[in-house]
């Protein structure tokens, strides 16, 4: 098996429909490469012609003959195919939602007893597998637990799937073996990179499904950590509770907890944060970007503020990375047409730095200001053209900040806005053409970003460190 040099190392929310602003189902992750490398991605749509029937891995020796009732859906696949498709996420004609991989952790006994396969599958299949042939959000878990259970995976991973009525995650244990939980409906889910799930229930698939033989197999190799009476906490059995995760992983699940539940103290290096808690008030999809782009904001761990020290600031890893590849924040809406249900919001690069973009998914095409990625540096691209402006304005945060609220609060303004108007276009029984809708939204950004770049580029020329104040 030949290993993907940007293994992703991601951060997920997942916000479910009582406890979001509009009764969405809400599904978000960063996809974020390994340190020193930049993964370029694209924004498009598979139809059904082009999804394969025959289908062989790159990073395995995993191949597989696929349905041959595929339907459309969107993906947000690697610019530059040399690791596989990496289709990561979207949203297929039936609106439902899939966010793959956020790689997670195990431990020694798991493998043991369950050792991971070389020849399986890993993210780099997933969405692809799924996503084309599945109707509700259980029936996509359903299919990928089959997957798994057959063929195995070369790695640890969790993945949300989602349709309007609720949100599943499933996490793969070990080679062969899987759970997967309802998401609360009335409650927040963090998970960054270590397995989150602390609670589980054998024999209640209306909220808890599983591999057939899961039961078994904790008994049997004795991964059941908790106390008597405690119940089941799949995080002791499955998970890993390392130095590194103090640093690396529970201080985002923390800092996404400290924003949306204020209310509660918590410790950043703490192993047992909660998976889900009830939020002090609903959430939006500008509190998914803000809490997807923290950089732990007015503590002594944010490495761009005035508080703490060289020592604090790089303690804890951030959630708005600079390595971030694409993040996609699936909204499933309620009561809405199924041409308008889904709203797949788009973010390439840094998240401190870049704006979420929504676009209409029940299309055949995507504007190729987000779609014709290619290796080349070129601000024609909205992935390279936000890589560049968080280049330049990073060294000089705090003189750049400004300019970068404005930018994200007029541009996703634009976007509810242009929802907006395709819902009352509906309402009124007009004809709407959402490919044009897309495409008026990408020329906005597109205007918007160019602009950014211009100011960003001017403040940092002038803040180069060869400057002088005098000039003839």
């Amino acid at each position: 098996m030949r290993k993907r040099e940007s293994a992703d190392s991601c951060t997920t929310i997942l916000v479910g429909k009582n406890a979001s602003y509009d009764g969405s189902t809400i599904v978000a992750r960063t996809e974020d490469s390994q340190n020193g490398v930049f993964t370029p991605k694209k924004l498009i749509v598979v139809k059904p012609e082009d999804q394969p029937r025959h289908y062989k891995s790159v990073l395995s020796t995993f191949e597989i003959d696929l349905p041959d009732n595929p339907v459309r859906y969107t993906a947000v696949p690697d610019a530059i195919p040399k690791d596989g498709i990496w289709g990561e996420a979207g949203i297929n004609v039936y609106n439902v939602a899939m966010s793959e991989t956020e790689t997670i952790t195990t431990n020694s006994r798991v493998l043991g007893a369950d050792p991971l396969v070389e020849s399986g599958i890993g993210e780099e299949d997933m969405l692809t597998l799924v996503l084309p042939y599945v109707k509700t959000a259980r029936e996509g878990v359903l299919r990928l637990g089959k997957i798994l259970e057959e063929y195995g995976t070369y790695e640890s991973n969790g993945i949300a799937i989602s349709d309007v009525n609720e949100i599943w995650w499933l996490e793969t244990i070990g080679g062969h073996h899987w759970m997967a939980r309802r998401v609360p409906d009335d409650a927040y889910v963090t998970n960054p990179n270590q397995l989150g799930s602390d609670y589980f229930e054998f024999g209640n698939p209306d909220e808890f499904l599983c591999d057939p033989d899961l039961e078994r197999f904790v008994t049997e190799h004795h991964l059941i950590l908790d106390q008597e009476g405690k119940g089941f906490n799949p995080r002791y059995a499955f998970g890993s509770q390392k130095d590194k995760d103090r640093h690396y992983n529970t201080p985002r699940a923390w800092a996404i907890q400290r924003f949306l539940n204020p209310e509660i103290e918590q410790d950043p290096r703490s192993f047992e944060i909660p998976w889900c808690q009830k939020p002090y008030r609903k959430v939006t999809i500008e509190d998914v970007k803000y809490v997807l782009s923290n950089h732990y904001q007015d503590t002594i761990y944010d490495p761009y503020g005035p508080e703490g020290d060289h020592v604090s600031q790089r303690t804890f890893r951030t959630i708005g990375i600079n390595r971030t590849s694409q993040t996609a924040i699936l909204q499933l809406r309620p009561n809405k047409p199924q041409e308008t249900t889904g709203i797949q919001w788009i973010s390439y690069g840094s998240m401190p730095y870049n704006t979420a973009v929504p676009f209409f998914t029940q299309v055949d095409t995507t504007p190729d200001y987000f779609a014709n990625t290619t290796a080349k540096v070129t601000t024609d691209s909205f992935y390279w053209a936000n890589r560049i402006i968080a280049g330049l304005a990073d060294s000089h945060y705090a003189h750049h900040v400004g300019d970068l609220d404005d930018y994200q609060e007029t541009t996703m303004s634009w976007g509810h806005a242009r929802i907006n108007k395709v819902d009352r276009a509906l309402a009124a029984g007009e004809t709407v053409d959402f490919e044009a809708e897309n495409q008026a939204m990408s020329d906005q950004i597109q205007e918007a970003t160019d602009q950014l770049l211009d100011k960003i580029l001017l403040d940092a020329s002038n803040l180069m460190t060869n400057h002088f104040s005098l000039s003839d």
